[in-house]
Order: C-alpha cells, then structure tokens, then sequence
C-alpha cells in the first residue's frame, strides 16, 4: 500500500514501524504517537501476534491509525501483515529507519538468521541490507544463550538492540513515564527530535537551577 500523494506535502521524515507479539503494546502506541506528533511519515506493519497483543494490553481490536496515533491517522501508512511483496519490503523503498517494538525473541532470531515469514521480518532484513538504521527493542526476560547470540548476529550485520528496560533514575511517578522513557530513548536511536524530559543532563540542569533559586530566595 502506497502512501497518498498529499501525504507527502509537508512531510520531512519516513520511519518504519513493526509491531510483533512480546508484550509491550504501550511502547509501539507511544513510540508512534510521537513520531506521528513529529509530522513523520509512519509506515506501519504488525505480526498476527502483534495484533493479537495490542488488542489484550491496549484495547486495539482493529488494525486503526487514528487509535495507533493519538488522532493522526493521516500521518500512518497501514501495511498487511502478511504481505511481504509491501512497498517497505523493498530495498528501493526510501525510508530514514525502522523500529521493532516490541520485538519478541523469535522475531529477532528470525531477523538474526535471515528468515522472512511475515513483513515484520522482511522489512527489517531490507532495512539491515541497505545499511539502514534498524532499532530492535527486544522485550523479553530472563534471555538465554539463543537470544544472545541472536543479539550478537544482529549487530553484527549492524542493527542497535535496544532493551525495553526504563531507567528510574529520573524518578518515573507513572507507568506513563516509564512508556515514555523508553520511547524517548527509540526515537534517539532513529535521530528523531522530541521534547521529552529523558536526559540526564537536562535534569542535572534543573537540579542546579533549582538550588540557585533556592539560595537566592530571602529567608
């Protein structure tokens, strides 16, 4: 499925979205709402358990880019699952990178191995074979030896596996800002810009800021 002519105007940025079954479903809404809110063009491909998972964690029972986007719909191309003749199959298919999230460990031991069973896989092995940047955000626990070595394939042929593990050294009050944490941190990873308050720095910042209030503050 090819993206309308007129959602081209304006756009500046086309990322790849593949959702699959780890659970996790906060992280993909979140992850391309943001990108949504950025004006990128989001191409989106979901695995049958990718479905299976955003309608028992998020309430998605359909396939929508108005829900997967926070009312953005615009901004979304919907790519059948199954379908790995899509245009984001294909190595001519322009695009700035792709995330998986969340990516199960037989998605990336699929990835790792070269095996392309739905558009999930095939778009992220096009993505490593056209040296693009491919963002794996692997949401699985404990790991063993076959995820390792899984991970090692992966960024060996280039890809960054990125964990779903939040920091709290933020002090997170939700469950929303550990989701955002983690989103954050993906669209770092795809040199996307966002507002987010993830960054060490910025906080230390604010530390510091505050203390020179409070001393200046009559007592």
């Amino acid at each position: 499925m090819n993206a309308p002519q007129s959602m081209n105007e304006g756009i500046s940025r086309r990322i790849v979205v593949g959702i699959t079954g780890a659970s996790g479903a906060a992280y993909a809404v979140r992850v391309i709402e943001l990108l949504a809110e950025r004006n990128v063009e989001v191409h989106v491909a979901c695995s049958n358990l990718g479905k299976r998972l955003l309608a028992e964690e998020a309430g998605i029972t359909k396939l929508d880019a108005d829900a997967l986007s926070g009312g953005r719909g615009e901004r979304l191309v919907m790519h059948p699952g199954n379908d790995v003749g899509a245009a984001c199959a294909s190595g001519s298919f322009r695009h700035d990178g792709m995330v998986v999230v969340p990516a199960s460990s037989n998605t990336l031991a699929k990835i790792a191995h070269g095996i392309s069973d739905n558009l999930v896989q095939r778009a992220a092995q096009v993505t490593l074979k056209e040296r693009r940047p491919l963002v794996i955000a692997h949401r699985e626990s404990p790991i063993g030896l076959t995820e390792i070595e899984a991970m090692r394939k992966v960024t060996e042929a280039g890809a960054i596996v990125a964990p779903l593990a939040p920091g709290l050294y933020l002090q997170p009050k939700s469950v929303s800002d550990l989701i955002d944490f983690m989103a954050g941190r993906l669209l770092d990873l795809l040199g996307v810009d966002h507002e987010l308050p993830i960054r060490w720095d910025e906080h230390l910042a604010g530390q510091r800021e505050k203390k020179a209030d409070n001393r200046s503050t009559p007592r």
